[in-house]
């Protein structure tokens, strides 16, 4: 007698089977982040290093009618950069290798404006080369900006010093190591010494570096490079130098007609688009003094570990990046002063910042995607950034409430979408439970990679988090209270 087999889709469900069904995941909202993207997003801090004849002339552009000789620092100490960087969180550094007054920071073969004609080492010495050094033995990322600007140069308007900018970019992208980010703005043409004429040159900033095919050569040299300038590709300028981003702040844009330099383009940098088409983040970028070189006469006018934090809290806490500059002194290292304040505002994000008391919470929502424990409440407070609450199609308008086991004062609420699918919530309202009510405590509209929000300090057992607009299912992976 032959065995008779029952096949498990003859079962009236799979359930029943002891099979569970599975609930598929949302489908993503365009545009999502590249894998290069999502990477740097978790990068938050980082810092810029200004750093050339300006440090030694005091000022801001150099002319580009410099002595080399002017270049003379007692000491470059990119390692005291480094471990100061790291010492106070910050992940990677970004080194002006060439500023508008086109002196290189190494021995670049293209240029007498070099460190090569500088007394510093009897013009042996590679700055570039310490600090990528310096930067990969502590661990940061390395990164670089070169001028498209060159006010030294006799060629700079022509099509010969397209081909000297790229020949730059060359000897930068196959010296020195990996590089993470490529930085330009739109700094480009006005007045300059140019090889002696001393004269004002224009450009057409849309077309004369023809930056497409200057970013494919760099990428094909280093396909993992992130450009950066006022329109991307791949992260965009946030329209100001004071370290705010947008109170709304969306990572697209739609760059077709955007271009380093191009003027009235600051509003839509700041907020980006909702409807961009493009994935081009945000990256704040601002000075710890007043200028973005030295000048002893900041030495009194650094930024407090206060006005950081301030300034953490618009940027990476509006969903951007912060690029903090700290220009080194003519001693070639950060002055003490401005170590003090990179240390103390270590010292507030580790005191305001570091102890979440939501930290595996309890946590009820209203719905939940497929009554599925993949994507249920509990996944905002588990500390994983790659799990995540995330309701039914077709729910843009839910809440999810945090449970405390007791009472607690709560400062800072701070919320994190799962950005790989692509940002998605455009209204959203925060709640503390009082005296068994529920009171309105922050508002807001876009989340993305992070949102901080500093509240009026309030002692309770529950926040809630209601979603009141999104352009799908909304997907939270982090909910954390301090």
């Amino acid at each position: 007698m032959k065995k008779i087999v029952v096949s498990s889709f003859l079962c009236i469900g799979l359930s029943l089977c002891g099979i569970a069904q599975k609930t598929a995941p949302p489908a993503p909202v365009y545009p999502v982040p590249s894998a290069r993207q999502l990477a740097w997003h978790q990068l938050e801090t980082y810092a810029f290093i200004h750093f050339t004849t300006n440090t030694f002339t005091d000022k801001e552009w150099g002319f580009g009618d410099e002595d080399p000789k002017i270049f003379n620092p007692l000491k470059v100490d990119a390692d005291q950069w480094a471990a100061v960087l790291k010492q106070t969180g910050f992940k990677a550094m970004i080194l002006t290798t060439k500023h508008h007054d086109g002196f290189t920071l190494w021995p670049s073969k293209y240029t007498d404006h070099s460190v090569k004609n500088s007394p510093w080492k009897n013009g042996k010495g590679d700055v570039v080369k310490e600090a990528s050094d310096a930067a990969r033995k502590a661990g940061l990322k390395f990164g670089v900006y070169l001028s498209p600007w060159d006010r030294n140069r006799a060629d700079y308007g022509s099509p010969s010093y397209i081909t000297y900018y790229r020949n730059q970019l060359k000897e930068l992208f196959t010296t020195y190591g990996p590089i993470f980010e490529m930085w330009f703005d739109g700094a480009n043409g006005g007045d300059g010494y140019y090889g002696g004429t001393n004269e004002k040159r224009k450009i057409n900033g849309a077309a004369y570096y023809d930056w497409p095919a200057t970013l494919k050569l760099v990428r094909s040299m280093q396909p993992n490079v992130l450009f950066f300038s006022d329109a991307g590709p791949d992260i965009r300028w946030v329209g100001n130098e004071s370290g705010v981003a947008g109170a709304t702040n969306w990572n697209s844009i739609t760059p077709d007609t955007l271009y380093a330099g191009k003027a009235g383009i600051t509003g839509l940098l700041n907020t980006g688009s909702a409807d961009g088409t493009k994935w081009i983040p945000a990256e704040v970028d601002v000075s710890i003094r007043p200028g973005w070189f030295y000048h002893a006469s900041e030495d009194s006018k650094v930024k407090t570990p206060e006005q950081l934090f301030n300034i953490y809290l618009t940027s990476v806490g509006r969903g951007s990046n912060l690029l903090l500059n700290i220009p080194p002194d003519r001693n070639g290292v950060f002055h003490p002063t401005d170590v003090a304040a990179l240390e103390g505002f270590k010292k507030l994000l580790d005191e305001r910042l570091t102890h979440n008391l939501a930290k595996q919470a309890r946590v009820k929502a209203s719905n939940v995607r497929g009554h599925s424990a993949v994507y249920n409440g509990a996944k905002i407070t588990d500390g994983d950034r790659n799990t995540y609450w995330a309701t039914d199609d077709g729910v843009t308008k839910a809440d999810v409430e945090v449970q405390l086991p007791a009472a607690k004062k709560i400062s800072y609420v701070l919320l994190q979408e799962y950005i790989a699918l692509g940002q998605r919530i455009s209204g959203f309202v925060v709640e503390a439970q009082e005296g068994g009510s529920w009171k309105e405590i922050a508002t807001g509209t876009t989340i993305g990679y992070k949102r901080i929000l500093k509240i009026d300090p309030v002692v309770t057992s529950r926040i809630r988090l209601r979603i009141t607009g999104s352009k799908a299912a909304p997907l939270i992976s982090n909910l954390a209270l301090y």
